[in-house]
């Protein structure tokens, strides 16, 4: 994967509003040869961004992009930190790096991952500026049993951001998926530290599907979605400001008072909520229907027999029977 050097950034900016610029117009922007441009152009490209090359007329982007604005972030999120990191590993990881010096809320925020994690370790793909990517930290005082839960208020709160800003219609899946149109558009994925007694730390990374390039749709091996889908993304540095201050009112509501006070919300947002599913624990299979989420944050299946099955997070999987979606 391709660093994204000072000049690359400076050649960037000239691609960003998505019209033809000759290569040797862009040479002398940034004082390189011709062939220096279009070996950068190729770095480019390794970040997952699609550009094109058309003799006679010079490179452009498949879509204009919208840099995130480190200056405008801070200003907005103060007075807690936001860190811009265009090309990083993992936010998540960076954040983990930096317990000890981060305040509840602080956000880091990167235009690529290239070592981005989902669920249980799988890899998370993140083309440069095709989604919003973000980790907050956050500490729970009451300890890791105070945590349960939470990646479902944050799951709540993404939702509620997306709806302010104008894209109706997402859905959550239990315990850490936003869906839209039974197709994933986000992960959620929790990371904590602590000890027993102790208070307990968390980040809180997201991964959210604005708009891929066609060459990264055709790496992803599930069905997905994106938030272009609902609209015109205008300012993907206004969606990363809404979405970081709901879930940090969220999970201030989150601390007082705990899951209950989210679960009438979460029932509304469920997109398996009524309709047969299978929960997959290891090799076992359990077939019901889906009913929600109880007090506790736990998920409800109504067996067959009539009898309500409660599953707590672990190793457990959620999904529809192929028949049904």
């Amino acid at each position: 994967m391709s660093e994204l050097t000072p000049l690359r950034e400076q050649l960037l900016r000239c691609l960003a509003d998505g019209q033809f610029h000759s290569g040797e117009q862009l040479g002398e922007q940034l004082s390189v040869s011709r062939a220096a441009v279009g070996k950068h152009v190729q770095a480019l490209k390794a970040l997952g961004l699609e550009v094109y090359s058309v003799s006679g007329k010079g490179y452009r982007l498949a879509v204009p992009l919208q840099l995130l604005d480190q200056a405008r972030l801070s200003e907005a999120l103060a007075p807690n930190r936001a860190e811009l990191v265009p090309v990083i590993g993992s936010t998540n990881q960076h954040w983990f790096d930096l317990l000890s010096r981060l305040e509840k809320g602080d956000i880091c925020v990167a235009e690529c991952q290239t070592a981005g994690r989902g669920r249980r370790g799988r890899p998370w793909i993140s083309p440069f500026g095709g989604q919003l990517i973000m980790s907050m930290y956050w500490r729970l005082e009451q300890g890791m049993a105070a945590a349960m839960g939470l990646s479902l208020v944050v799951g709540i709160a993404v939702v509620e951001a997306l709806e302010a800003q104008g894209f109706p219609g997402v859905e959550l899946k239990w315990p850490n998926d936003l869906y839209l149109n039974g197709r994933k558009l986000a992960g959620i994925l929790v990371e904590m530290s602590g000890t027993a007694g102790g208070p307990c730390q968390l980040v809180i990374g997201m991964g959210l599907n604005l708009l891929l390039p066609q060459s990264e749709q055709e790496r992803i091996t599930q069905p997905w979605a994106e938030l272009a889908e609902l609209g015109n993304i205008e300012d993907r540095n206004s969606l990363v400001i809404a979405v970081a201050h709901q879930v940090q009112r969220s999970l201030v509501l989150f601390e007082r008072e705990g899951i209950a006070a989210f679960r009438e919300q979460w029932n509304r947002l469920d997109y398996f909520n009524g309709k047969a599913v299978r929960v997959l624990m290891g090799e076992q299979q359990i077939h019901g229907i889906a009913r929600g989420i109880d007090a506790q944050g736990a998920l409800l299946l109504e067996l067959e027999s009539g009898e309500i099955k409660r599953f707590l997070g672990g190793e457990i999987s959620l999904r529809g029977n192929p028949g049904d979606l």
